[in-house]
């Protein structure tokens, strides 16, 4: 039997019968390898290390345990607290409250389970204290976590820039569009929601004092971004220089500046950076091995010619792959799906002149939407193991805020100066 048929079948059976990603990765290249002879026996663990010892791969430890920092410090409740003050007033607010924190500590922490984790620990008990449903308001702060890996910094376009080469500072920029679309189409069906079924907001009277005060208190965290991003344009540092400062200013504004960050919630931060850490290493390590096999037998020159054979637009190329990558996120996590088909689908989309950062956007905010799909949806099972909520009461309320991240992911395909026009601002030719 041809040896890259079994490798996809043995893939295809280690995904079904839920054996962790990077064995079902890992399991098949070393089938292939063994029917073939091609490689020692010592490629995959030459090429797990070389894959991983990279310089812009370290900042993805460094934003995970920045984003730890800021949590522990205090910066989401005084992200919650600004938000509240702003449309905590209106019908509805409190779930646009939700889903702009969940944006601005998007700036802070580059992921999507710690998003969940920080805003919905506040903001799920203070939504069904008002009235809110159980279903919609876990529902709500398990889409709007997705925002925590569009809004820059993003450990998915991290890896995206390192699978292609391409800009992390044009992507992060990019990834505004992104969070921004995304975000809006959250909120505008919340909001519909909200006035069917009356849920109101806090009760409280707009107040210019309280947002000012409130601004003032929010100010340390709010200035994350500005740091992060003025440092990459200004030329002061690099993306991965970028997560060192912020891992630094977290630090400093959680013991210094709102003196809450313990010497305890230093040491979970520690410990949670560097699980993460070996999780995403030891997938991006055996899903370049996958991708190395698939580049010895001709697969991606053969997938970019069929597809350049069947079509001639761009329109329907671009919905192919949308909608290969929505299955993709269905059954794998971002770190793998990135790793194994941004290399593949690139070159596909320059050949039909799509811009490489508007494709990595579009690509990103794409696989964030497996976040929130079964089987794999990490979101979903970070959200039903933070209370009360099964995964059946979940699935259902979901399913309007999966609806609205796919329109907005529609309106990112085929406008592309939804995502192009920062970086533009910023100097970017593309």
């Amino acid at each position: 039997m041809n040896p890259v048929v079994v490798m996809f079948v043995v893939f295809a059976v280690c995904l079904a019968i839920g054996i962790p990603i990077a064995w079902s990765i890992g399991i098949p290249v070393a089938i292939y390898l063994g029917m073939t002879g091609m490689f020692q026996p010592t490629y995959i663990a030459t090429t797990l290390y070389t894959a991983c010892d990279t310089f812009p791969l370290m900042a993805i430890p460094l934003f995970v345990l920045a984003g730890t920092l800021m949590e522990g410090g205090g910066l989401s409740k005084r992200l919650i607290n600004f938000a509240d003050s702003i449309c905590g007033h209106i019908t509805g607010g409190l779930a646009v409250i939700t889903v702009i924190t969940c944006m601005f500590f998007g700036a802070l922490s580059g992921s999507a389970a710690a998003t969940v984790v920080a805003i919905g620990s506040i903001m799920v008990p203070y939504m069904r204290e008002m009235g809110y449903s159980k279903g919609f308001s876990y529902a709500l702060i398990t889409a709007s976590g997705c925002l925590g890996v569009l809004i820059p910094p993003s450990i998915p376009l991290v890896l995206y820039g390192i699978a292609t080469n391409s800009s992390i500072g044009n992507l992060f920029l990019g990834g505004f569009g992104s969070g921004f679309a995304v975000g809006g189409a959250l909120i505008i069906v919340a909001l519909v929601i909200c006035h069917v079924r009356g849920y109101k907001g806090n009760g409280k009277n707009f107040s210019i004092r309280r947002v000012f005060t409130t601004f003032v208190d929010a100010i340390g965290a709010l200035m994350v971004p500005i740091i992060i991003l003025g440092g990459i344009y200004g030329g002061i540092f690099t993306p991965t220089e970028a997560a060192g400062v912020a891992c630094i200013y977290g630090l400093f504004a959680g013991v210094f500046l709102y003196k809450e960050l313990t010497f305890k919630k230093i040491v979970d931060g520690l410990i949670s950076s560097v699980s993460t850490n070996a999780q995403i290493l030891v997938i991006v390590g055996t899903a370049t091995c996958l991708a190395r096999m698939m580049t010895v037998e001709n697969i991606p020159r053969l997938i970019s010619e069929t597809v350049q054979s069947a079509t001639d637009s761009k329109f329907v190329v671009l919905l192919l792959i949308n909608i290969v990558l929505l299955i993709a996120g269905c059954v794998m996590d971002a770190s793998p799906v990135i790793t194994i088909l941004a290399p593949i689908l690139y070159p596909i989309v320059a050949a039909y002149g799509v811009d490489p950062i508007h494709f990595g956007v579009m690509f990103i905010t794409n696989t964030t939407i497996g976040y929130i799909t079964p089987p794999v949806g990490l979101n979903i099972f970070v959200a039903v193991g933070m209370g009360d909520c099964s995964l059946r009461e979940l699935v259902r309320p979901l399913l309007p805020f999966f609806l609205a991240m796919v329109a907005a992911l529609m309106l990112i395909t085929y406008c592309p100066d939804v995502v192009l026009l920062i970086p533009r601002l910023c100097g970017y030719a593309g």
